[in-house]
């Protein structure tokens, strides 16, 4: 168990999104030694990456902030479900505000307001979408580990740290080679498929400012993350993974990724 007032969640949260933005790096960097994607292992590891973001929001957010509001005079699912529906409405209304492009879709199907904006910028907004409710959540689950006596908190934060860093590594590719695919250089495709994840660390630390500053709301911050996650998953990677030919495999590495979260929490808990 980590002593917090030796280290600060914030810090704790600062080292672990550096992880998750390495991971996206990671991901990115497959333009040095390919071209083009593997549709099929694309499909399969954005499966699996969904897989990942719905099971850590019940194990790494939901089912803390439900444990957190025991006591507190209040339902006990009062504060998940407020969170969690202000969550998806916080996602939804940026969805459709800001522009973006998914991945593997025509220029023609981006969405939010209209722009004259190049595919590889509306892309990377893409991956900037998941990575704001990613990196809160990783910030939110610190906060809540340093304000509970309870090791189970710590063991879902640093489960939902490990579950982001497995699961940005697919976005990183499936940002760099559809640029590298457009005839970008290497070094270029890099650097923007690696960029979305720079946000990931400050949304952490705004997350974990946040909570640390105002325990009472963090139930509600846990629940608002993982709205926000699940809106991303059913959103963005779900419909992606199944647009191919490739719907069966991308489902069984769906339910691969949430049963590996699901043995993380529960063996660290």
């Amino acid at each position: 168990m980590i002593d917090f007032n030796v280290i600060h969640p914030v810090i704790l949260t600062l080292i672990a999104t550096s992880f998750t933005w390495a991971s996206t790096a990671l991901g990115a960097a497959t333009v040095f030694a390919t071209k083009k994607i593997n549709r099929k292992m694309l499909d399969a590891s954005l499966g699996f990456a969904a897989g990942i973001m719905i099971s850590v929001s019940f194990w790494s957010l939901l089912a803390p902030a439900i444990e957190m509001a025991v006591g507190t005079g209040i339902p006990t699912w009062l504060p998940a479900t407020v969170g969690f529906i202000l969550g998806g409405l916080f996602l939804g209304i940026t969805d459709r505000i800001l522009p973006h492009l998914h991945p593997g879709s025509p220029i023609e199907e981006a969405e939010g307001i209209k722009t004259a904006w190049k595919r590889n910028r509306l892309l990377i907004l893409a991956m900037v979408l998941h990575r704001i409710p990613e990196g809160l959540a990783i910030g939110v689950a610190f906060g809540a580990a340093s304000v509970s006596s309870s090791p189970t908190f710590f063991a879902a934060a640093i489960s939902l740290a490990i579950g982001m860093s497995i699961h940005n590594f697919p976005e990183g590719i499936a940002v760099a080679m559809p640029i590298r695919g457009e005839g970008k250089s290497r070094l270029k495709s890099f650097w923007y498929g690696q960029l979305s994840g720079m946000v990931e660390p400050v949304a952490g630390v705004i997350g974990a400012v946040l909570v640390t500053i105002s325990k009472p709301v963090l139930p509600y911050a846990l629940g608002f993350a993982a709205g926000a996650m699940i809106f991303v998953a059913i959103e963005e990677l779900v419909p992606e993974c199944q647009r191919g030919e490739n719907t069966d495999l991308a489902t069984i590495s769906a339910m691969m990724g949430f049963a590996l979260m699901m043995v993380l929490n529960v063996a660290l808990g």
